[in-house]
């Protein structure tokens, strides 16, 4: 489960069944709070399994004083849980969907993604700063986010305030917004506060208008890519954009599809390997499908528009600084 709102857990292919299943997991309050939920959920369908949950730092939990984006690294929050699965160390890992790298290890495949929940961003204020919003905030004013999709989109809609990077889990986040001066407000995922119980603490929900949410997998740490999706009279309609780093230049289209689902349909994907761990009750195949490819004629779009140019040069940007 993510910031974002989705959750993956990712297995060898071929691992025997055992009765004691080890379940690997960063060791972040968030990270805790998610695995917990994905094992109450095995236990519920698996009662005579028992379940082990084995936490561990990773790199990205390591590395706290430079941006995500200028590591320079793959797989900052999965390399050592992927190296514990390998050596058979832990039997499968549950993982932020938005942490995962694009192309899985040989031999990993992904098991399960449970429901998505609000994949909206939020942002949390400094508490002198209650009540305002990103609008209203004075002049210059610094607000943290470790997400470049973030920074470009809000630095476009926003030119009056500043965006810096902000590292470390929520708690240290919180903590550096409220006891330290630098920060007016950071920005946050929606779904993350509110599984850790800090729903008083969302000082404004964004709407798409003023910053798209995260697609399920984004890509990496340095592709501000972003997308907004809604369902109305059969039709799934779907916005995507990249922007720039500054967020001066930026591609967005939208595209639908007509996605009929009949009312009391309960078949999951069965064997097709592209649709592996969606289990969508009372959505069958042909709509998935359909989803899909609306995914993929999008992104098309954009990049016959010019998006792999504008991410080309984020990337360059990116890495010379």
């Amino acid at each position: 489960m993510s910031g974002n709102g989705n959750a993956a857990a990712t297995t060898e292919e071929n691992s025997p069944k055992m009765r004691v299943i080890r379940v690997g997991t960063r060791k972040s309050q968030l990270a805790r709070i998610q695995t917990d939920s994905v094992v109450a959920t095995l236990k519920a369908l698996y009662p005579g399994l028992q379940f082990e949950i084995i936490a561990m730092s990773t790199t990205g939990d390591k590395i706290l004083d430079t941006a995500l984006s200028k590591i320079g690294e793959k797989s900052l929050f999965t390399k050592e849980l992927e190296h514990a699965l390998e050596k058979n160390e832990v039997d499968l890992v549950v993982h932020s969907l938005k942490d995962l790298p694009t192309v899985l290890p040989p031999g990993f495949t992904i098991g399960a993604i449970c429901k998505r929940e609000n994949p909206h961003d939020a942002v949390v204020f400094h508490p002198k700063f209650v009540g305002k919003t990103l609008e209203t905030l004075p002049e210059k004013s610094v607000v943290g986010t470790s997400s470049l999709r973030r920074a470009a989109q809000l630095q476009r809609k926003f030119r009056h305030l500043e965006f810096r990077s902000i590292r470390g889990n929520l708690n240290t986040r919180l903590r550096k917004l409220d006891e330290q001066q630098e920060f007016s407000a950071i920005i946050l995922a929606t779904a993350g506060l509110q599984r850790m119980g800090w729903h008083n603490r969302v000082g404004q929900i964004l709407h798409p208008e003023e910053c798209m949410y995260a697609v399920g997998q984004e890509g990496g740490c340095s592709v501000p890519v972003a997308v907004h999706t809604a369902m109305k009279d059969g039709q799934l309609y779907l916005t995507g954009g990249v922007w720039s780093l500054d967020g001066s230049d930026s591609i967005q289209e939208t595209m639908q599809a007509t996605i009929h689902v009949p009312a009391q349909h309960e078949d999951g994907p069965e064997d097709d390997p592209q649709l592996v761990g969606i289990t969508a009750r009372n959505i069958p195949r042909g709509p998935q499908l359909a989803a899909q490819n609306l995914g993929i004629s999008l992104a098309n779009l954009l990049l016959s528009k010019g998006a792999k140019n504008i991410l080309d040069v984020a990337r360059q940007l990116n890495d010379a600084h």
